[in-house]
């Protein structure tokens, strides 16, 4: 059981997780970092930021004693703001409710971050839980304007300290896509004015489902032109938003 609302333990790191109808995934999420906090010398709570559910995301989210936040807009940077405002924890760790983390990531959290040298990160070692010719492809195509517009950064799961999160006020709430690299980069800018590197956890996997590709296809980005010119122009078209991430695409 991780820390609750009411409960008066200390609290170290804050989890935050967005959910649109997660009843499905949002289980072995939690059970990752359950086991994660297993060996993490610290107090650990997850906030659940409830987003338009209607299926039993909330009543898995209570099982494990997390606190609830409800966010209906379709934007993940609000979402998460939101619920990193309600952290109680001065570390903060985001990740999406179909990833999961490996047993020694909160470890490699904790460490990079007490040694002083980094700003906070993403994840380098991220794993699909399947592969193919079609799901190396979108990633590519998504990856390659990521690349050339926010440089070498990592995404997937973000850990930094509140206070930094909050000095480069969050994640930009003007955009629709591609909003976690544009942050990465601003907390890489952040953390170069302040002496300190922007660190990717490389001994630690992070692992996410395939299950847009599993309802629509290996190929379907491919087939959905608006998804792409969402990724190379800036994240902040609704249309290719909703394609992309704002619709139930049959969780």
């Amino acid at each position: 059981m991780f820390i609750g609302v009411k409960d008066q333990e200390r609290v170290d790191l804050t989890v935050i997780i967005p959910a649109h109808n997660e009843e499905k995934y949002i289980q072995r999420c939690l059970d990752s970092i359950q086991k994660a906090a297993a060996s993490y010398q610290g107090g650990i709570e997850v906030v659940v930021v409830l987003n338009r559910c209607t299926d039993r995301t909330r009543q898995i989210a209570e099982l494990y004693n997390c606190i609830i936040i409800t966010e209906d807009s379709k934007n993940l940077s609000k979402i998460r703001n939101v619920g990193v405002r309600a952290a109680r924890g001065e570390m903060i760790v985001t990740i999406d409710a179909d990833s999961w983390m490996a047993e020694n990531m909160l470890v490699e959290v904790d460490t990079l971050l007490k040694t002083g040298k980094y700003i906070g990160g993403g994840v380098g070692a991220i794993q699909f839980e399947r592969v193919s010719i079609g799901i190396i492809a979108s990633a590519m195509v998504i990856l390659l304007p990521l690349l050339l517009r926010y440089g070498n950064i990592a995404v997937g799961m973000f850990w930094c300290y509140k206070k930094d999160f909050d000095a480069i006020q969050g994640f930009n709430e003007k955009m629709l896509m591609t909003e976690d690299a544009d942050f990465a980069k601003r907390l890489k800018q952040w953390g170069k004015k302040n002496g300190k590197l922007f660190g990717i956890i490389r001994k630690a996997t992070l692992f996410t489902s395939t299950r847009k590709f599993d309802t629509l296809g290996d190929w379907a980005i491919f087939k959905n032109p608006k998804i792409i010119m969402g990724y190379w122009t800036g994240g902040k078209n609704q249309k290719a938003a909703d394609l992309a991430y704002y619709e139930d695409q049959k969780r």
